[in-house]
């Protein structure tokens, strides 16, 4: 894995957490217990702060950044999608963000909130706890439903997995 002091600012790494060997961990960033952080994803807390909670899935070439002394926080039990960026945002616990949807400075996902794929929640919009956002810029369209928490909460425990499954079956092959 690549981590990386910057400026004595440090990482910190929870136990259990895996970092994929091609992601990239710079600087002032608290990743939490149990976190899996994905081939290609930069977390950088270079001038910034990131901090994500445990149990999180940071999936492939996912971006989290922090303007100068600001901080972007990933909430406990979050799915940041395929190639999303989170930057000076706030993503509560349970949040799904979709792929390649951003998540620009100063706005917040609200717990359990889902953001679809490719969608834009502006420079300090709001997406309210359990609700569903799609579009440029993200729009509330519904509501999350009991089924909804019930699925996600299963694909959020295979994402859990990946930790030790990582560390203990891959293996580059030559």
């Amino acid at each position: 894995m690549s981590v990386y002091g910057f400026e004595g600012r440090r990482p910190f790494i929870g136990e259990g957490a895996y970092i994929f060997p091609t992601a990239t961990v710079i600087g002032k960033v608290t990743i939490g217990e149990n976190v899996w952080v994905g081939p290609g994803a930069v977390v950088r807390g270079d001038y910034g702060e990131v901090e994500v909670g445990g149990f999180t899935a940071v999936e492939e070439n996912c971006i989290i950044h922090a303007r100068p002394g600001e901080k972007s926080t990933v909430g406990e039990h979050v799915t940041l999608g395929h190639g999303c960026i989170v930057h000076t945002g706030t993503v509560e616990d349970w949040a799904v963000v979709g792929m390649g949807a951003v998540i620009s400075d100063f706005a917040r996902v609200g717990r359990w909130a889902a953001v679809g794929e490719g969608a834009v929640v502006k420079n300090r919009g709001d997406i309210p706890d359990e609700s569903i956002a799609v579009g440029v810029p993200a729009k509330v369209v519904g509501k999350i439903t009991e089924e909804y928490r019930k699925v996600w909460t299963e694909y959020k425990r295979n994402y859990n997995s990946f930790c030790e499954r990582y560390r203990n079956n891959l293996r580059e092959e030559s």
